[in-house]
């Protein structure tokens, strides 16, 4: 079972604190790297990270290179292995399913043992090993870890919220990336198959995107220029960065969903097109307000909101908010339609259900024409 970082992090810790090996399994551009030295910064008892690429190394880049003393032979380690050795270190080994055969063979002594050639990690040195294998191997092209590799570490397959890059991501990226993001989550990353030679957005691409974006300045004024639109593709694919093109275009315009259903702005969406009205109803389904208990306030809000929209709209958001409080079964949430029902909207001065009741007979009018 995959579990989030946040969840990573509170049992993670235990395991280091015993010194025992610890793997993550995830797909990539997750923010595996990341989350390992977020969690070295919690640890008390070492001192930085030191990170090795195995995909990259050679067997003498991990075991080291000998050399004659006397009449014998000594292994001299690395600079990074002698490190760890004499001083406390998260010791993070990432991509060891893309390692050559050798390599791995050294790591498997290493989180075996603690040692390689006879030089012996410090007591308090931790290993963290990082692969894009697991459950989503298939999808990529690496070395399968066999059992009795995998039971040298407690392995953690992790599948990480759109919550938890959002809460990492709040004050690195730019406020149109991170607001793109928390309004259209789904574009976030790619959860399905992957299709060759085609590009697909990531944490980590958006990210690269918007340093991108700033580097070169074009997150100002009305975010407009075309070349927006090409990086953006290049970076997190086409799907991807029409939505995106369109949303910068349009950010100033944007309206929170706070900004509806806690206050009351609706001078905020005075001109908005169908479109952009669709947006918000969108915003609202895809964030499930409605399975959280309505304060009488915020539902009197969204029935003055839905008297505003294009009557199509209307239906949808009412279809939207009774649906998931009759999916709920929930007796004291059926009182809200109930309440939602009775309320006398201000413009229209007249009350909700009458007012259906009006754009239903519209809907079937034009029907009949």
């Amino acid at each position: 079972m995959a579990i989030d970082f946040k969840t990573f992090h509170s049992v993670a810790f235990h395991v280091l604190n015993s010194r025992f090996p610890v793997i993550l399994r995830g797909r990539h551009g997750i923010g595996k790297s990341e989350i390992v030295y977020q969690l070295e910064e919690q640890l008390k008892y070492t001192d930085g990270v030191i990170e090795r690429r195995a995909s990259q190394m050679t067997e003498g880049d991990l075991i080291g290179l000998p050399s004659i003393n006397g009449n014998s032979t000594v292994w001299n380690p690395p600079d990074w292995f002698k490190s760890a050795c004499d001083q406390p270190v998260l010791l993070f080994l990432d991509e060891i399913d893309r390692a050559t055969p050798e390599v791995r063979q050294g790591i498997f002594e290493l989180t075996d043992s603690r040692k390689i050639n006879g030089h012996v990690l410090h007591k308090d040195t931790v290993i963290v090993a990082a692969v894009n294998g697991g459950e989503h191997g298939a999808e990529y092209q690496v070395g399968e870890m066999d059992p009795a590799e995998l039971d040298r570490y407690t392995v953690f397959d992790v599948e990480p919220t759109p919550e938890d890059w959002l809460t990492w991501a709040k004050d690195k990226v730019s406020g149109v990336v991170w607001d793109f993001i928390n309004n259209h989550r789904n574009h976030l990353e790619h959860n399905d198959s992957f299709e060759p030679n085609k590009v697909y957005p990531s944490r980590r691409s958006w990210v690269r995107l918007d340093e991108t974006l700033q580097m070169a300045c074009l997150l100002e004024d009305k975010m407009n220029d075309p070349a927006i639109f090409i990086l953006s593709q290049s970076f997190v694919g086409f799907e991807a960065a029409v939505k995106f093109k369109d949303f910068a275009a349009n950010w100033e315009r944007q309206v929170s969903l706070e900004d509806i259903i806690d206050n009351g702005k609706f001078e905020l969406v005075a001109d908005f097109s169908i479109n952009e009205h669709g947006a918000i109803i969108e915003k609202m389904e895809q964030k499930e307000i409605f399975k959280d208990a309505l304060t009488d306030t915020q539902r009197d809000n969204i029935a003055e909101y839905m008297s505003l929209v294009p009557g199509e709209l209307a239906m949808k958001l009412f279809t939207n908010f009774t649906n998931e409080i009759v999916n709920l079964q929930d007796e004291d949430k059926i009182g809200e339609i109930v309440k939602f029902m009775e309320h006398r909207l201000k413009e229209k001065d007249m009350l909700v259900k009458d007012y259906l009741v009006d754009l239903i007979a519209g809907v079937n009018e034009k029907e009949k024409e």
